[in-house]
């Protein structure tokens, strides 16, 4: 049919009537798909996407637009409707050629145009780091959800071609991509209800990361399938003929487990393959509900069942719509079975999960659009916690993805029996704010089966939860520690930054009123208008938080607003080396030379000496004696005129404590500048100052201390060296 179509529709060439690509790819289209209108539209984007791509290769010499039309074939096999094949052609195009959104919507339409664009990597930015660039990949793929999930589908088969033409690519990138697919994109895929994509990528990985155990394994398994088709077809002779004499028709599937499966069985168990039988399972697939718990019956019949290995997932299906009926039972030879029963319609959604929505939609409508939505309920819940973590750093982005991912799910109840999903370790304020985040945001406690239990006890499936709420409670970072949901946490930490967004602002109100009192300009600062603009920040609140929070130094406040006059303050932290060096040197009465204080000294520039610090004095000519560390570079680079060093010592009590100058650099992030004072306070060391600046996301400090010697200098050093995000202490 799609032939004859094509050879009506498409111009004849002498090199060839149509490509054969473009042929392959309408022999996969449903065959509601191949209408005169839906071909004619594939081919012109088919066009398009090869003009756009025309002179770019891939890393295997291929023409780059073939990588295009693969994906748009496996988006065809999927059964997926034409529009999101038609952006599956034009998938790239965005990203690699000059083109743009409005093209691809003025030559097709807006939906196709949503579609390419949801896809295209942001290319534009100029990323930190690799885990930046992923994590605004994924950021925006996500929220592209909210939209329309055809766009995640898509993702899926692109990435699928681009891990079975791996290995044109440099080995380090190969371990990267891979890395990344197992991390996501397997896991999104299994959220997502998609095990036959799964399953593909978890080879496609697994020959990446582990390429000897792979093809161990690819040799060795197909040795194995006859022994397991001759114990199948045995296992199935009575199953079957209970079912004929009943009239029921089913199809019976042997579905052997991927090969990342079966290794890490046979890691688990520690056996060799031989020795490992689960690594397959029978399906049976049926007409109706009733004919799947039938079925279970004949099973259970002829074969004992493993009690704690049955799981009906039709009843209570999971999160991402999966239902089947499972049952482990003792097979011939006492061997472990597992035995799936389910109807054609699940077995599809197993396979394809939410991408058999579209094939569902066009034929006869059996899934409706609210039992879609409640099937991808997760992720939507994901994407509204992304979109209020639009400002979270990388590492908190990724942290939140991968909760979502990784969790398995438990079965509690409210009060009123409704049936909430969780992950497996969730606690009652996981719970609270499931149920809705203000409940969440007031919870004083909870009871878990009509027991008042801690907040942070871990939940069970087939618990019933109550939370106690009270308009006085709020939020504290402690429960940071304890939830495990990403809808939670976002919550949580959205409140805690409002709260310290707050303290930011009166914090910085009172140090611009207070510095500008100092120089005399109150007066003159409250008669100008939109301060905050000149100063280019969006409202007067982002400015005062900013002072506040250390993010904008007080002095170059003070510069800007009174650029065209001479009253900018120096910065507490621009503090110069020679004034706290003078400071620090008054905690002495001096120095004393073999019993004579202070005569004709100097101190040596290149060490700037302090109390504390382990002296020695160089007689220079015509100077006197210049005083310097004993480790000085100078000192080291005379010690062949040994008969120029003299003994100093500093005049200071054996209990007097002298000042300590360090500059502690460290990487941006909150409760940084409270870690830091705990570590010292503990250490019992009193701080006579601490400032601190932020540049280029890196935090920049000068702490002064009081302390009694160097040792104790020392040990405070490696101290703040624990200190997470710290980089480097220097004494100055």
């Amino acid at each position: 049919m799609a032939v004859s179509i094509l050879d009506k529709l498409l111009p004849m060439r002498a090199e060839s009537p149509y490509p054969k690509d473009f042929q392959l790819l309408v022999s996969k289209l449903k065959p509601v798909h191949q209408t005169e209108d839906d071909i004619v539209n594939l081919f012109k984007a088919y066009e398009f996407g090869s003009e756009a791509h025309k002179h770019q290769l891939r890393k295997s010499g291929e023409p780059y637009f073939t990588h295009c039309v693969a994906v748009a074939t496996i988006l065809a096999e999927m059964n997926m409707d034409v529009t999101t094949i038609t952006a599956a052609l034009l998938h790239d195009v965005i990203e690699d050629t000059p083109y743009t959104v409005e093209d691809i919507a003025e030559g097709f339409n807006n939906d196709v145009a949503n579609l390419v664009d949801g896809v295209t990597k942001l290319t534009e930015i100029k990323f930190r780091s690799e885990v930046d660039k992923q994590a605004d990949n994924f950021r925006k793929m996500l929220l592209s959800v909210a939209k329309d999930i055809r766009v995640i589908i898509i993702k899926f088969a692109d990435r699928i071609h681009n891990m079975q033409t791996i290995h044109h690519m440099p080995s380090v990138k190969q371990r990267r991509i891979a890395r990344e697919t197992r991390d996501v994109y397997i896991p999104l895929a299994h959220r997502l209800g998609m095990y036959r994509l799964k399953s593909e990528l978890d080879d496609l990985v697994f020959s990446v990361l582990e390429p000897k155990a792979y093809k161990e394994l690819k040799k060795a398994v197909p040795k194995r399938l006859k022994y397991f088709e001759h114990y199948i077809n045995k296992f199935l002779i009575l199953i079957k003929k209970s079912l004929e004499e009943v009239g029921i028709e089913a199809q019976f599937k042997s579905r052997f487990k991927s090969y990342t499966s079966i290794h890490k069985k046979m890691v688990e168990q520690g056996r060799p393959l031989e020795d490992v039988y689960d690594i397959f399972a029978i399906r049976i697939v049926v007409d109706t509900i009733e004919e799947c718990y039938s079925v279970l019956g004949f099973v259970h019949k002829y074969y004992s069942p493993i009690s704690h290995r049955f799981r009906d997932f039709i009843a209570q299906p999971k999160l991402n719509g999966y239902q089947s009926v499972h049952s482990t039972v003792l097979g011939l030879e006492g061997r472990a079975v597992e035995v799936q029963i389910r109807t054609k319609t699940m077995d599809e959604t197993a396979e394809e999960g939410v991408a058999a929505h579209w094939a569902y939609k066009e034929n006869s409508g059996e899934v409706s659009a609210d039992k879609f939505e409640n099937r991808i309920k997760w992720l939507r819940t994901l994407v509204d916690t992304l979109q209020n973590e639009e400002n979270a750093s990388s590492t908190q982005f990724m942290d939140l993805l991968k909760i979502d991912l990784y969790k398995h799910e438990i079965f509690v109840f409210t009060p009123q029996s409704e049936v909430k999903i969780l992950p497996v370790d969730a606690t009652p304020l996981d719970f609270a704010f499931e149920i809705h985040s203000q409940v969440g945001l007031h919870t004083i406690g909870a009871k878990v089966n009509n027991k008042i239990v801690p907040l942070s006890t871990p939940l069970h499936s087939g618990d019933t939860i109550e939370i106690i709420t009270s308009e006085n409670k709020l939020p504290n970072s402690a429960w940071l520690k304890f939830v495990k949901t990403s809808k939670a946490k976002s919550n949580i930490r959205k409140w805690l930054k409002k709260q310290q967004f707050g303290q930011s602002i009166k914090m910085g109100q009172e140090i611009v009123e207070r510095e500008l009192r100092k120089i005399g300009r109150i007066k003159v600062f409250k008669a100008i208008k939109d301060v905050h603009i000149k100063l280019g920040y969006d409202s007067s609140d982002k400015m005062y938080a900013a002072i506040g929070s250390g993010h904008r130094t007080i002095s170059s406040f003070i510069n800007i607003i009174f650029e065209d006059e001479n009253v900018a303050r120096q910065s507490p932290l621009e503090l110069t080396k020679e004034s706290f060096i003078s400071r620090a040197r008054r905690t002495s009465k001096g120095v004393s030379i073999q019993g004579i204080d202070n005569l004709m000294l100097t101190f040596g520039k290149c060490c700037s000496p302090i109390p504390g610090d382990d002296i020695v004095g160089f007689i220079t000519r015509g100077r006197g004696i210049t005083v310097h560390k004993k480790n000085c570079g100078t000192i080291t680079q005379n010690l062949t005129e040994v008969e120029r060093l003299i003994d100093v010592y500093w005049d200071i009590k054996s209990s007097q404590s002298f000042l300590a100058r360090l500059r502690v650099l460290g990487n941006e992030r909150k409760n940084f500048l409270n870690e830091l004072t705990n570590k010292i306070s503990t250490s019992e060391i009193n701080i006579d100052s601490i400032t601190m600046k932020v540049e280029n996301d890196l935090i920049v400090g000068i702490v002064i201390v009081e302390v009694e010697g160097v040792k104790q200098v020392d040990r405070l050093m490696s101290r703040l060296m624990t200190i997470k995000g710290v980089i480097s202490v220097e004494r100055e």
